[in-house]
């Protein structure tokens, strides 16, 4: 599992085509497009373009190649694990993905041995007597059923047609209720800009005041903050309502009624309620394109942010 999560994860950006992974220059605009950046983020988008580059070559050297130590003689299994850890800390400081990387580290530590761990971690690391393990005969062939169909499937990133020969499409559809391999790619293809989205309510039509989330960019002088392990849905949910338009987001049409009927437990998602006096009677949504100030631009006016002019993303609508 370790092993396809980390090795899948740099092969499929490299298959996916994306120029930005091709000529290692993803991270250079990353760390500003990654759905909810935190406050580091901004520092590391200042470094130089070459720190970048660098950065993403090392990032490929773990995924498509330390993974292999995962079967290697003992110390270099445990130095790989710890390289595992150790790009997995860089990615959670810099960046907010739930307990994505708390659930790989976890996956990390099984790379370890009982003498290795047992000085460190004390009773946390003693075997409460003897464990059922299940029978080796039968480890073998669900890992090589496991690598076969996790390989078929990376092919088919490069050309979809392989998915559609006949065994392969017979094996997938015998464990497809299993869950045994599936196409997840973190950023196989990078988003090169931010449209962000900003929910307006007014009473007249005329007057509009802004939803304020807690999580996502909006007030360009607000510092971006922390927030993994939790996951914020709804913020989340509003980086990727942004790449596409209103239509390919129906479920937004829900948030606005909630936000027109002035539904309390909607409005506790949200960072404040800009109408006090009472539920609005229109509700819009429009998008900008945020960028990160650079460090003249914040030190004038104390922004993170800077945005392009406004452009119509939901046109107003209300409960009549």
């Amino acid at each position: 599992l370790l092993f396809r999560l980390m090795f899948s994860s740099g092969l499929v950006k490299l298959l996916s085509g994306d120029p930005t992974w091709r000529d290692l220059t993803a991270l250079t605009i990353h760390y500003e497009t990654q759905p909810l950046p935190p406050w580091t983020a901004w520092y590391a988008h200042q470094l130089p373009a070459w720190f970048q580059r660098l950065s993403a070559a090392i990032m490929f050297a773990i995924e498509l190649l330390v993974p292999f130590l995962i079967a290697a003689p003992r110390r270099l299994r445990h130095g790989g694990a710890v390289l595992l850890i150790a790009f997995q800390v860089l990615v959670a400081a810099t960046g907010n993905y739930a307990f994505f990387n708390l659930l790989t580290v976890a996956l990390c530590f099984f790379l370890f041995d009982d003498a290795a761990l047992a000085p460190r971690l004390g009773w946390l690391a003693q075997a409460p007597g003897e464990r059922a393990h299940p029978p080796s005969w039968l480890a073998w062939p669900v890992t090589g059923l496991i690598a076969i169909l996790g390989l078929t499937l990376l092919a088919g990133f490069a050309d979809r047609r392989v998915l559609h020969i006949g065994p392969a499409r017979w094996a997938f559809a015998v464990t497809g209720p299993f869950h045994l391999v599936n196409s997840y790619g973190l950023f196989a293809v990078m988003t090169t800009t931010r449209p962000e989205i900003v929910v307006q309510g007014s009473a007249d039509g005329e007057t509009w005041r802004d939803y304020a989330f807690p999580w996502k960019p909006g007030d360009l002088a607000r510092p971006p903050a922390f927030v993994a392990p939790h996951q914020p849905r709804l913020d989340w949910q509003m980086w990727f309502a942004a790449l596409g338009d209103c239509q390919g987001s129906p479920w937004l049409a829900g948030l606005f009624r909630r936000l027109l009927e002035g539904s309390p437990p909607v409005l506790g998602l949200l960072a404040g309620d800009p109408f006090p006096e009472g539920a609005p009677r229109y509700v819009r949504a429009l998008v900008h394109d945020y960028r990160f100030t650079d460090p003249g631009e914040r030190a004038q006016g104390g922004r993170w942010w800077k945005r392009g002019e406004p452009r119509l993303f939901c046109p107003p609508v209300s409960l009549e």
